[in-house]
């Protein structure tokens, strides 16, 4: 206990300040717990039990229960004082209820007082609104994350600004702009803060913490961070309903530091509005390279024959599953292509005695160890958290005592000891999960886990470096291809892309079903046609939905409810088939922006006058990386989804190694 503070009392009548029966006298504590901050409050008589306080489920981040009880209601009185604050009126027409006892039964009190205890946590806290100097005893207000005001605390015994002095310890706050009564919470992003509370909600009322971590919000429904940033943006009041674009970009730059995405478009940009893209292009995609296919493509000691010819198999088509746990260690790199069998399987060897070497430095740690090493916990408790609540509906991993759920802990256990710098965040037990599940062995999993961190790896780093430069890329992306899309956008205040923050950062793994994301990670392991591919997925997703959003005339709120609600229902194979057309028209286009194609990786060789010819054409597509793939040619899947009969005939087409 940090703070406590008796005589903080709840005024529960409807105005009636001089009626002693009114008021409910009660203790206040601020108690350090080992991964959180709480503030705690509750009735002089209640007893310790804290079976009794007023708590959410496990898993919510809604901190209390209430309801609407009407005989409690009192209509607001013609003598009421016009300086009446509004908190007080949940204080008359709403009812706590205690959290049930794990046996059914409620917790409740002869004296009925209980129901007014309280208790959340300081990661819940919005902001705190206290009165001003000079009327009467000190009151403050906490008002949490989804909305929810707690019930005013009056001082009786002193004033609130010792519990204001203990609170600053642990979060930051400042006075709001609008109202200097209040004390707005801006809480410093951790990334090894725990992301409980996030995951298993599906409403779309309750606020989250999209300003406090992105990386938390982002892992649960996106709907959930509107009301935060909606509220922090735009004023209750109803003639001032939106804010200048300029606000919004102050917001998120402090949200991610760096973070520059222009809502005017800048003298830079007019150029690439005026550029032609061309009609995309009609792709069609092929069936997944089969077992023959690859024996046929590696010689008598296990050499692949042709490396590029099977990467442009692999990104048209994908690979049958019985070839991705073979297949997979080479995209991810952790075979190289040029290896003999004999020459793997002595790798295998090496990393089996390195991987469990790693393993045995945290399975030795005893627990008197562990109490002085608390990242290690941290780190441990994430993971145990996490572990029990990923693709638990998958059969590799569902079930009590799951072996794939050991398995996944150990490994990401291990890849702390491999990279105890970064640890664990959130989100990469979600990239271990399909890997896993096709390795099907602890040691080849965690290796093919370690090459797929490495490309990952700024993604989770504190400074966000990797994401920052992902939703700047996207953005310049976006509007050479339709910049009257991201105009709209803007105008939103959804120029910042930021719904696409949970796409990028586990690479679709949450938009798409299990079996699909197999199919997408290994195209884009294959780093056709171009780098960043993953960038033109999200741009064909997002222009698949444009007309839609327009038409609707979708706002803030809608669009990140509409994106949210895209989950487990986008056609793999037709944002596939798009992602290339959208990658010919670009990688086609002579007059391409230097920064495109810097994200691209491509050459942007000059265009002259004099190379208008077939002869200069046929260069250009040579250098051309679209060439890779253009000249596989059993397409199957058309971008519409549909199968062509032809093009199904043209499955018996010999593809031979160029």
């Amino acid at each position: 206990v940090v703070y406590e503070q008796e005589g903080v009392f709840i005024h529960s009548s409807c105005g009636k300040n001089d009626d002693q029966d009114s008021l409910i006298a009660g203790i206040l504590r601020v108690i350090e717990k080992e991964n959180e901050v709480v503030v705690d409050w509750r009735p002089l008589d209640e007893t310790l039990d804290t079976s009794n306080i007023l708590c959410a489920g496990k898993d919510s981040s809604s901190v209390v229960e209430w309801t609407q009880t009407p005989k409690e209601k009192c209509s607001r009185g013609a003598d009421r004082p016009s300086s009446y604050e509004a908190e007080w009126d949940m204080v008359t027409t709403v009812s706590f209820k205690k959290k049930p006892h794990s046996n059914g039964d409620a917790a409740t009190h002869a004296n009925g007082e209980s129901k007014w205890s309280f208790l959340f946590s300081l990661t819940d806290l919005k902001s705190i609104k206290q009165n001003k100097e000079g009327m009467g005893w000190s009151y403050l207000v906490f008002c949490l994350k989804d909305d929810v005001k707690l019930p005013a605390l009056h001082f009786h015994r002193g004033d609130s600004k010792p519990l204001i002095k203990c609170l600053e310890k642990h979060v930051a706050l400042n006075e709001s702009p609008h109202d200097e009564r209040v004390l707005l919470v801006k809480t410093q992003k951790s990334l090894s803060q725990s992301f409980e509370n996030l995951f298993d909600e599906s409403s779309y009322g309750l606020l989250q913490k999209w300003k406090k971590d992105p990386y938390i919000v982002t892992m649960g429904k996106f709907s959930k961070v509107t009301n935060y940033i909606v509220g922090s943006l735009r004023s209750s009041d109803p003639s001032n309903q939106r804010r200048p674009p300029s606000e919004m970009a102050d917001f998120l730059n402090d949200t991610i530091p760096g973070l520059k995405i222009n809502q005017q478009e800048e003298p830079g940009f007019e150029v690439i509005t005026r550029i032609d893209l061309g009609k995309q292009p009609e792709v069609s995609r092929r069936e997944p390279v089969s077992a023959e296919e690859w024996a046929k493509n590696m010689d008598s000691e296990g050499r692949i024959l042709n490396v590029d010819y099977i990467k442009r198999l692999i990104f048209k088509g994908g690979l049958c599953h019985t070839l991705r746990k073979e297949v997979w260690k080479f995209l991810l790199g952790y075979f190289p292509w040029n290896s003999t069998k004999e020459e793997r399987s002595n790798l295998q060897k090496r990393k089996t005695d390195e991987y469990f070497r790693m393993k045995l430095q945290w399975k030795s740690v005893s627990e008197e160890q562990e109490k002085r090493n608390s990242r290690l916990r941290d780190y441990r408790s994430l993971i145990e958290k996490d572990v029990n609540r990923t693709d638990r509906t998958n059969k590799f991993y569902e079930g009590e005592d799951n072996p794939g759920l050991i398995l996944l802990h150990d490994i990401l256990m291990t890849y702390c000891m491999y990279d105890f710098d970064l640890g664990y965040v959130q989100g990469m037990s979600d990239l271990l999960s399909p890997v896993l599940y096709v390795m099907e062995n602890e040691v080849d999993a965690f290796w093919c886990f370690v090459s797929y961190m490495d490309q990952m790896h700024q993604n989770f780093e504190e400074q966000m470096q990797g994401m920052k430069t992902q939703l700047i890329q996207l953005s310049h992306l976006l509007r050479l291809l339709d910049s009257g899309f991201c105009s709209y956008l803007e105008s939103q205040d959804s120029g910042y892309l930021y719904f696409c923050f949970r796409w990028l950062l586990i690479r679709f793994k949450r938009e798409f079903s299990f079996q699909d994301i197999l199919r997408l990670w290994e195209v884009m392991w294959t780093e056709l046609p171009c780098q960043n591919f993953h960038l033109l997925l999200c741009c064909a997703i997002l222009e698949s939905e444009k007309q839609q959003i327009m038409d609707k005339h979708y706002g803030f709120n809608e669009i990140l409810k509409h994106i949210n609600e895209l989950s487990m229902k986008i056609d793999v194979e037709y944002i596939l088939c798009k992602a290339e057309a959208i990658s010919m028209q670009m990688l086609n286009c002579k007059e391409l922006p230097q920064t495109v194609s810097e994200i691209l990786g491509i050459e942007n060789s000059p265009v002259t006058p004099d190379s208008d010819t077939g002869e200069d054409e046929s260069a250009a597509e040579l250098s051309c990386p679209a060439s890779l793939y253009q000249s596989i040619s059993t397409p199957v899947v058309a971008a519409n989804g549909t199968r062509d009969g032809s093009q199904q005939a043209a499955e018996t087409q010999s593809l031979t190694p160029a």
